[in-house]
């Protein structure tokens, strides 16, 4: 997949289409999509702690999951994670771990971000892989969606 702003962005749309449906099992509205290197969509996730029980059940590492049983191994090299908000360290270090060649975000999050913000564990020179990293696209709509979301439960 040749990557542009543009193909970016429709990632992105396509997570933000994820991640509202979250809030429907009471999950913080966070979406993940993974494509191949062709574009084609091998996996699509919505946060799922609450659904699910499950403290790792983050939509990064659902979408991870999934896109390995489609290809049928954990490596996915070659494909693309996009996902709403900047993954945390949890999600950063299995992002590297299945070796996805780009991640595409939307909104920062200083509060746990670990592509930029508070840390940069995709990034880090000491780790044998280092995914390519694009933040803050649509920004402005994946943060609307968190600050709707969480307006509501303060």
């Amino acid at each position: 997949m040749t990557s542009s702003p543009a193909s970016d962005e429709a990632l992105i749309r396509r997570a933000l289409v994820l991640a509202a449906a979250a809030p429907r099992t009471g999950d913080v509205p966070i979406g993940a999509v993974v494509v191949d290197a062709d574009g084609r969509e091998l996996a699509a996730a919505c946060n799922g702690r609450e659904a699910f029980g499950d403290p790792t059940a983050h939509a990064e590492v659902l979408g991870l999951r999934a896109a390995a049983a489609v290809r049928g191994e954990w490596r996915l090299e070659g494909c693309t994670l996009a996902v709403t908000i900047e993954p945390c360290t949890m999600c950063a270090g299995a992002i590297g771990l299945a070796r996805v060649d780009r991640v595409v975000f939307g909104a920062w999050e200083p509060k746990t971000g670990a592509a930029g913000s508070l840390w940069d564990v995709l990034r880090d020179r000491r780790l044998t892989h280092r995914p390519e990293v694009v933040g803050g696209v649509l920004e402005g709509e994946c943060a609307a969606l968190m600050e709707s979301f969480f307006a509501g439960h303060r």
